[in-house]
């Protein structure tokens, strides 16, 4: 018995953790939508004073301004449910110019970085010979967005050694490049000419030609937003830290080695953003400093993680879109799902009596679990979503099912109670097993097959299912075994004599 109650103590800790997670946000008294909660994404040294911006749990015990023990809570919502913006965008070169499998790459490279916004919902999808179609849910700053999905983040690595005397005074000017060039010839841009480069981008002073790149972002293997915290001899900033891919260690190890001592510039679409002097060989990775805020070091590293765009895009149109379904559909529907539940629970206790509302908190330990984990993954709730978890719902009923009527089969074979309830566990976990592991199975070939542009919805449908389907392992075998056997023994004596207590 003592077990059991060690769980019983276990489960209701966890059920009261996840019901924090998954209350609302305005229950939590948190107001995103305040004016001084825009500032402070921007800037987390500004004092909220008792507005609370975001749901997430963050210490900081340093006093970095980086979390050093966090918990992000959030929760995401669908195009189909709060709307969102729409934006069509067009390659920037001429269609002969690229291939199919040239579209699809800049397609996925969108994909990538639309999901690194935190959208895992979005679509995106070719259309036609030249264009992406993105739809982007419930997203707040417009143009951020178009700007990290259009943009190609053309990083480049500059020879400076002809300009080392005035490499400093290059900085946040724009210079002309030999990839730019190559990029604009593919273009088919007339104002690009070597020979005679346009007064906004300077040359290479010593020759009047284009400034040499010695390696462009495409070379990079990772990259991410780092911050440096105060010392004596710099101010706080923030800065990329970046790895090099190893086919392009050789080339990048051998220009640096042989010119330590040498500027070297570092140049964003056009612009000197920073011009460090090399100090050593440099094969697998290094910095990219300069005056960045937070949300532009975070901006670059993300543009640069998910890769330069083989094809650069423009946009053809952007467009704010409303929810898909109606703020009346989505409550009739989430009244449809609360009313089946209730169902759910009614049919149990009746059929079922004890072991039912054994199965009935089981049930409510499953939905609560459910929904702090949709915030804790987070997983973007849409209508194919909700419906994947209500799915759930059903197949936790079933194995609960199972247990129940091999528990009164042992009963009316002459087993005893305690018996019964032995057997029944041990006999049906076989059958809950097997059965939720094909449907997971069944789960991931509708995850991958949704991973094709145009059929995410798909994916949200499959990971809520299977989110269900492996707590359903959980619930309907520890958390009820717990809650009925503490159940039956408080009330031992008065269910030995009334089978029909059990159902039996």
């Amino acid at each position: 018995m003592s077990q059991h109650l060690r769980w019983l103590v276990f489960v209701i800790l966890l059920t009261v953790f996840c019901f924090y997670v998954a209350l609302p946000a305005d229950v939590k008294g948190v107001t995103p939508d305040d004016p001084i909660c825009a500032e402070w994404k921007i800037d987390h040294t500004i004092n909220t004073g008792d507005v609370r911006c975001s749901e997430s749990i963050a210490l900081d015990i340093n006093n970095d301004r980086e979390p050093d023990i966090g918990l992000n809570i959030t929760q995401s919502l669908g195009l189909d449910l709060v709307g969102g913006l729409r934006v069509l965008l067009e390659a920037d070169i001429p269609v002969g110019t690229f291939s199919a499998e040239d579209l699809a790459e800049t397609a996925n490279n969108v994909d990538r970085r639309v999901n690194a916004l935190g959208l895992t919902e979005a679509t995106v999808q070719v259309q036609g010979a030249n264009r992406i179609l993105v739809e982007l849910p419930g997203v707040r700053d417009r143009q951020q967005a178009i700007d990290t999905i259009q943009q190609t983040a053309l990083l480049e690595f500059v020879n400076f050694a002809d300009v080392a005397a005035n490499a400093q005074q290059y900085v946040g000017r724009s210079i002309l490049t030999t990839e730019q060039v190559n990029l604009e010839s593919l273009r088919g841009d007339s104002q690009t000419d070597t020979e005679a480069p346009t007064e906004e981008r300077l040359p290479d002073p010593t020759t009047n030609a284009p400034f040499e790149t010695v390696m462009t972002g495409a070379g990079l293997q990772a990259a991410s937003a780092q911050f440096a915290a105060l010392s004596q001899t710099s101010a706080p900033s923030w800065f990329i830290s970046f790895e090099i891919d190893p086919d392009y260690q050789q080339v990048f190890g051998a220009f640096t080695g042989a010119n330590i001592g040498k500027p070297m510039a570092i140049v964003l679409d056009g612009q000197v953003i920073s011009a460090p002097v090399i100090q050593a060989q440099l094969t697998s990775g290094g910095v990219i400093t300069g005056d960045f805020t937070e949300a532009e070091a975070s901006t670059l590293a993300l543009q640069l993680r998910s890769g330069a765009l083989p094809i650069p895009l423009s946009v053809k149109s952007a467009e704010e879109v409303g929810a898909t379904l109606g703020q009346e559909s989505v409550n009739l529907s989430v009244r449809a799902g609360v009313v089946g539940v209730i169902v759910v629970f009614i049919f149990m206790l009746v059929y079922y009596r004890v072991p039912g509302i054994a199965a009935d908190l089981a049930l409510g330990v499953y939905i609560i679990l459910n929904l702090a984990l949709f915030k804790l993954i987070p997983i973007t709730i849409t209508l194919p979503a909700i419906t994947g978890f209500l799915i759930g719902i059903g197949t936790a009923v079933d194995g609960n099912i199972l247990i129940f009527e091999r528990i009164k089969e042992e009963i009316r074979n002459g087993k005893s109670l305690t018996d019964a309830l032995d057997a029944g566990f041990a006999r049906a976990w076989t059958s809950i097993r097997d059965s939720n592991l094909s449907t997971i199975i069944i789960c991931v070939v509708l995850f991958f097959f949704g991973q094709t542009p145009g059929a995410s919805v798909v994916s949200g449908f499959a990971v809520t299912l299977a989110l269900g389907l492996v707590l359903n392992l959980f619930t309907a075998v520890l958390v009820t075994r717990t809650f009925l056997y503490t159940i039956v023994g408080g009330f031992s004596s008065a269910i030995a004599g009334r089978k029909w207590l059990v159902g039996a």
